[in-house]
């Protein structure tokens, strides 16, 4: 993936060497005697020069040697993107959510343009968000997936970094159900979304 790479960050002189993810509003290095989680909003200063990208929280100034996406990861970290386009959602594409989401996101949706469909209207829909909090919610995926016609996509919501729910059930019941997964976002500070389409031969 294009925004996940191996680097060494270097802070107060010391240098750690691991992997670097650029989340949507974070950036997280986990590494072999370090890890860091860095939200966009800590940050004070950026700048990249050389290969290296430069920034500063409270905590001190960080350097990531990133090489050639140096600049690539300042310019998201100054300009990130969007949930909603993070997630590919269009102004003027219909939407349906199926169980419960947040109300910032449906206003986030609608602000965006997007047409919010009733769930029976599924299969007439691009875009359909299922959320799923436990292993039970995914019993109904195999339902949901049959409203997944052509080009349309699913994205699964979960929570993050629990036991009950794990990513590895959640990519079980896609492809049970007999989708592929291609993309992976953070979805808010505590959930993921994970998703499916239909296999290019089925389209």
């Amino acid at each position: 993936m294009g925004n996940e790479v191996n680097c060494t960050v270097t802070r107060a002189g010391r240098s750690s060497t691991g992997r670097a993810l650029l989340e949507t509003s974070e950036i997280i290095f986990r590494g072999e005697d370090a890890r860091l989680k860095i939200p966009f909003s800590a940050i004070s200063a950026l700048w990249a020069r050389e290969g290296e990208l430069h920034l500063r929280t409270k905590d001190g100034r960080f350097t990531l040697h990133l090489g050639a996406r140096a600049e690539k990861w300042r310019e998201k970290i100054a300009n990130p993107k969007s949930l909603i386009d993070k997630l590919g959602v269009k102004s003027g594409e219909p939407v349906t959510l199926i169980g419960r989401f947040p109300s910032a996101f449906c206003t986030s949706l609608k602000k965006h343009g997007a047409k919010l469909a009733t769930p029976k209207a599924a299969a007439a829909a691009p875009w359909i968000f299922f959320a799923a909090d436990s292993r039970e919610h995914l019993a109904d995926v195999k339902r949901v997936a049959r409203s997944v016609r052509g080009t349309s996509a699913l994205w699964i919501v979960y929570p993050k970094g629990q036991k009950h729910i794990r990513e590895a059930d959640v990519r079980a019941s896609g492809l049970a159900s007999g989708l592929t997964d291609t993309k992976v976002a953070s979805f808010s500070a505590t959930h993921t979304a994970l998703k499916f389409v239909l296999p290019k031969a089925k389209r």
